[in-house]
Parts: structure tokens; C-alpha cells; sequence
């Protein structure tokens, strides 16, 4: 295509400086006549070329010039920026791949385009390692080869054969239908199906990986969003609790690695936290809530409330000197934690 073909004209111009239209004509493979009209194409769309006569002649951009090759204003360029450094490699073994990318198109803005979005870029930061509160949860890691295989093998639409170590069993080899790649609170997840029957891997389990030739079970088009909160829902629908609880923001984090999924959050008046988290059942909410101390209080449900006073009653029952023939419980049999696992395949 003849858009193409300017296109590349033009930059060879950039990047190599004068050449002669014998040169660009073998570079495009096209004749010299040719190289001549889309000279004269450049040339009346505004692209500041010239032509050298003589020896020592050729064609050349005047110096400095760069075209926004682009098509991206200001804002879409500082955009695509900050999410390249919010992704980092949380992109499925693409983090390489975009910055690549992001350094493309900064070359090819205009110099005063770029000079003020790579100042702009530096004055956004999206989710350091370091917290003002607390340390951030470490990313699971997944090696190169096995994310390779996998997102090639979901993007080709082909069966996997995946070596995979759920929880408390030994690791299988299983053959699934991919049927996309979700990440999600640095952890990523392979969405398929097994003999028709859903399933959510963690790709941090998957030890080893295999491309099959055979083609994937699934359907054309998928709405991966809508998929993910299905299975959200389904997940989250057997033996769990939703509690709401008020939470100070220095034990935020500590709440949160301890929940199976976070539904909802917001500030309160007195600067505390309240959220809406999800535990494995009542078990787990008492032990999760339990080792924040006062540092958290449950709102709701009710009976979760009952239960911690309960607890709270116990253990000030068992300290209490001032009445010694009171009954006391052993601490061995205040509630444990229990159950806490996931439904993750």
C-alpha cells in the first residue's frame, strides 16, 4: 500500500539521513520513478524533504524533523506511559513487550511532545512496592516458559496440557480448553474448561506447560469480564461469609491477605477504614478479625458480632483475678480458624 510505502520513505530519511533515489528505490523495491512521486507526495503534504543535486547529492528531511507518526495527543501518549509502568510484568510475560512498545512511540513524537510527556510521566507514580501504611503483597511469579506456552496456546485457541499442584494434592497433568487470561491483585489466573466443566487455574501453580496441536473447545467470541464475575460469584457462593467491618488503615493490608475477596470499600468519618470482605466462613472471620484487637471492629453480620463478644467475654472471664471461682475456659477451647481454603482448581 502506498501509505506504507510513505511511511517507510520517511523514516529511512530520519534514521539514515541523505540517500540517493537509487537507494531508497532498492530499499522500497520500487522503480526510481516511483521514489520521485512519493517525494513529491511528502512534499506537498508538508513533510519538509529536498533533493541535493550532484555527486554528492540525494534526498533528505530538514534537520530535526520528526513526524508525530503516532496520531496520539498529549493526554493518550501520558496515558499509555502510566500504564506501562502501573502493568510493569503483571501483562503476561509481555512486560518486556510493552515497554519496547512505549519507547517506539515516545521516539516517534515531536521533540517538544515528548520532552513534555516523558516530564509529565515522571511526575505519576501507580502502585510503588513500598506503601505508606504497609508493605505490598509480593506478586506471584511465573516462569517465562510456562507463560509463554500458556498465552500462546489461549491466543491460538488450541488445548494445553498443564502440570498443575492445586492445593493439599499432588500434582497432575490435566488437559483443559483455555479459555482466557484474567490478572487480578498481582495474581494471574487461566480461565478453561475441563470435560465441559469450568475451571480457575493459578498460573503460579501451573509447574509446566504444553501446546497441543489439537484445536480448543470454546466459543468465537468471549466476554472475558462478564466470565470472570460469574465464576466470582459461583466461587464465593458456597460455606462464605460477607462481613462488614470497620478496619484502622495501618491494618488494612494485614485484613486483606487474610480475606478470600474484597467486595467493596470506603473511608470513614473518623479516618478509619470500612470494607467489605469475604471469609471461607464464620471460623475464619472470628480468627481473621480476632488478631486485629481493637484495631477493627465487625458492623455486621449480627451473629459474627455475637460471637466475638462471646470470645471477648471468655478471655476476660479467664483474666479476671477479682473473682477466682468463676468459671473459666481453657484457652483450647475458645474457636480456631477453620476451613480456611480456597475452591481454586
Amino acid at each position: 500500500m502506498r501509505a506504507d510505502r510513505l511511511l517507510s520513505l520517511m523514516l529511512l530519511l530520519r534514521q539514515r539521513g541523505q540517500l540517493s533515489a537509487d537507494t531508497l528505490a532498492r530499499e522500497l523495491e520500487v522503480s526510481t520513478r516511483t521514489v520521485l512521486r512519493d517525494i513529491e507526495a511528502l512534499s506537498a503534504a508538508g513533510v519538509p524533504v529536498y533533493t541535493e543535486r550532484g555527486r554528492h547529492g540525494g534526498i533528505a528531511l530538514l534537520p530535526g524533523f520528526r513526524a508525530d507518526l503516532t496520531g496520539l495527543n498529549h493526554d493518550e501518549t501520558l496515558a499509555l506511559m502510566t500504564a506501562a509502568s502501573a502493568l510493569g510484568e503483571q501483562v503476561f510475560g509481555l512486560g518486556a513487550a510493552l515497554s519496547s512498545a512505549i519507547r517506539k512511540v515516545v521516539d516517534v513524537l515531536p521533540d517538544g511532545h515528548r520532552v513534555t510527556v516523558s516530564d509529565a510521566a515522571q511526575r505519576l507514580l501507580v502502585e510503588p512496592e513500598t506503601d505508606l501504611l504497609s508493605r505490598r503483597q509480593a506478586a506471584t511469579n511465573v516462569p517465562d516458559t510456562t507463560m509463554l506456552t500458556v498465552r500462546r496456546a489461549v491466543i491460538a485457541g488450541n488445548r494445553l496440557r498443564i502440570h498443575y499442584a492445586a492445593r493439599d494434592q499432588n500434582p497432575q497433568w490435566r488437559t483443559v480448553d483455555p479459555i482466557g487470561l484474567v490478572t487480578v491483585r498481582d495474581r494471574m489466573y487461566l480461565l478453561a474448561t475441563r470435560d465441559g466443566d469450568d475451571r480457575t487455574y493459578r498460573l503460579s501453580r501451573v509447574l509446566a506447560a504444553e501446546e497441543l496441536a489439537e484445536r480448543a473447545q470454546r466459543a468465537g467470541q468471549v466476554d472475558l469480564d462478564q466470565i470472570w464475575k460469574e465464576r466470582c460469584a459461583q466461587f464465593l457462593s458456597v460455606d462464605h461469609i460477607t462481613v462488614s467491618v470497620r478496619v484502622a488503615p495501618s491494618w488494612r493490608e494485614e485484613l486483606l491477605a487474610s480475606a478470600v475477596a474484597v467486595r467493596a470499600e470506603e473511608h470513614d468519618i473518623d479516618g478509619w477504614l470500612r470494607l467489605n470482605v469475604t471469609f471461607d466462613n464464620v471460623g475464619h472471620a472470628i480468627w481473621a478479625v480476632w488478631q486485629l484487637g481493637d484495631d477493627a471492629e465487625v458492623l455486621s453480620p449480627s451473629s459474627l458480632r455475637a460471637a466475638l463478644g462471646r470470645r471477648a467475654a471468655t478471655i476476660a472471664n479467664l483474666y479476671d483475678d477479682s473473682s477466682p471461682a468463676a468459671p473459666k475456659r481453657h484457652p483450647d477451647e475458645l474457636p480456631e480458624r477453620e476451613g480456611c481454603t480456597t475452591r481454586l482448581r
